[in-house]
């Protein structure tokens, strides 16, 4: 009798069933559990929940007969009702917290993880090999590439450079409101959708459940096929405008040339290698630039797969790093998600974004999103958690290295060389946010004095001990010296506080 297997709501393409020396039993059955107690514990994003609930029961309903679907209020509760005490496998899942629930439970055979391109003990060999410490992303990508022959010409890297970032980092074309990318795919409601906005308002009438943004139509794949649709779309008709802008913002065209793809990859309805090896293809055959294709591959096989394989090669103590000794806990317009009562225009642009749709591209959410709360020195923890709840694709493993790591530079340089925050100067360039906008990116005082150009130099002078032995920030702390209003910039940022900006 074949032992059956459970599938987490992060695991839902069919990679994740495929049998082998490392999956589940060839006609095991799929037991699938939406406890409710998820939702309750935290204040997630309304389309965030309503994305992942759709996914599982679009998968419980393709599975059919095959399928357990237990919906009930916690985990315990749904493995008793369908396995009993019976033996179940589970693929290694994707957080430290649910790998620690499924070990304790004697009956639970762990399998291999599945969904991404390296194996986590290949990963750790490659990181003990450099010594544990300062590992960089740069060279862990090519480590990769050439494991698995990706955009590859024998030894040499596709078009002759590994890096193709001098080229992808344009600022937006002055004057334009968009970039005229054709649309990304937008899938359609169907009546599972339906049911799950039924079931969502009505626990939340009930007070069973709180939330925070909007639930509009459903922007993002919740089935294997949508996201193959998604996929095929981004190929086809976007990726060879990707490349140049993916660092770029603007106001009113916040998707540019993004792929969208990010939710359905951590939702495992996609598998990295497809992504990746079809953009290769798309190169090969003279359909998309190698700067915006080598963009792309960086993004999933470089950096997405990077952050997987820290988040459990740093551990679970990682997410108490505070090297910044940051404290001060998120304000509630911004726990809110309240853009309307944000001046700064950037930042109200981009937390309406967020309140709307649970997502922003990466440039936003490091450089604009994760810079103020550098600035303003938020607890490192209560934003990680703050991201995770309010992005469709957040979950922890995604977000406890970016941010703690990435974003807030908390591990003291582990995981980057320096903390990534910035003025309004780079802002500017980037982005055609500053031009309407009630500040001036080059003012650090005066009511017109923008907050992130204050925020950045009042950043710069309380962790200046630190950051002045910092080869890439040497020259930017030196610059304090320079500011002979020093003293007026700290004490009008000190009362901004946690006002919005």
């Amino acid at each position: 009798m074949s032992t059956a297997h459970w599938l987490f709501g992060d695991q839902l393409g069919p990679h994740f069933l495929a049998p082998g020396a490392d999956g589940p039993d060839p006609d095991a059955t799929v037991v699938m559990i939406e406890a409710r107690s998820v939702l309750r514990r935290r204040r997630f994003h309304r389309a965030k929940a309503h994305l992942v609930l759709s996914a599982m029961r679009h998968r419980a309903a393709e599975l059919g007969d095959r399928v357990r679907y237990i919906r009930c209020e916690t985990y315990r509760e749904g493995l008793l009702r369908a396995v009993g005490d019976g033996p179940l496998t589970v693929h290694h899942p994707t957080s430290h917290a649910a790998l620690r629930f499924v070990r304790s439970l004697g009956t639970v055979t762990v399998l291999p993880a599945r969904g991404y391109l390296t194996p986590l003990a290949d990963f750790r060999a490659w990181a003990d090999g450099h010594g544990g410490g300062h590992l960089r992303q740069e060279d862990f990508y090519r480590w990769v590439r050439r494991g698995h022959d990706l955009l590859m010409d024998g030894d040499t890297p596709a078009g002759g450079r590994w890096n193709h970032d001098h080229d992808n980092r344009e600022p937006p074309p002055r004057g334009t409101r968009s970039l005229g990318a054709p649309a990304p795919y937008r899938p359609r409601e169907d009546h599972i959708d339906e049911e799950v906005r039924h079931d969502l308002d009505r626990w939340e009438h009930d007070g069973l459940v709180s939330f925070v943004g909007r639930d509009g139509p459903r922007r993002f794949p919740a089935s294997r096929r949508e996201a193959l649709a998604a996929l095929r779309r981004f190929i086809g008709y976007r990726l060879a405008g990707f490349g140049p802008h993916e660092d770029a913002m603007l106001s009113h065209d916040p998707v540019m040339s993004h792929s969208l793809l990010s939710s359905s990859l951590n939702l495992g309805l996609l598998h990295p290698a497809e992504c990746v090896e079809r953009a290769e293809d798309a190169w090969r055959s003279g359909h998309a630039p190698v700067n915006s294709v080598e963009g792309f591959v960086r993004q999933i096989a470089g950096w997405r797969e990077y952050v997987w394989q820290l988040y459990w090669y740093f551990g679970d103590d990682y997410r108490h790093a505070d090297a910044l000794r940051h404290r001060a806990p998120l304000p509630d317009w911004f726990l809110d998600l309240d853009a309307d009562a944000v001046t700064a225009r950037c930042l109200a642009t981009t937390l309406a974004q967020v309140r709307d749709t649970g997502w922003t591209h990466h440039i936003p959410r490091l450089m604009l999103l994760g810079s103020y709360g550098l600035q303003r020195g938020w607890d490192p923890r209560a934003l990680t958690d703050w991201f995770h709840r309010c992005f469709v694709d957040g979950y922890d493993w995604v977000m406890l290295p970016n941010v703690v790591g990435m974003s807030q530079y908390a591990d003291g340089g582990r995981m980057t060389t320096k903390p990534y925050t910035s003025g309004g100067a780079y802002i500017n360039r980037m982005s055609d946010f500053c031009g309407a906008c009630a500040y001036r990116p080059a003012d650090r005082v005066g009511e017109r004095a923008c907050p992130y150009t204050a925020g950045y130099w009042a950043f710069l002078h309380r962790h200046r001990s630190r950051l002045e032995h910092n080869q890439r920030m040497a020259q930017a702390v030196r610059g304090l010296d320079r500011l002979g209003d020093l003293d007026e910039v700290l004490r009008q940022d000190r009362e901004r506080g946690h006002a919005p900006p």
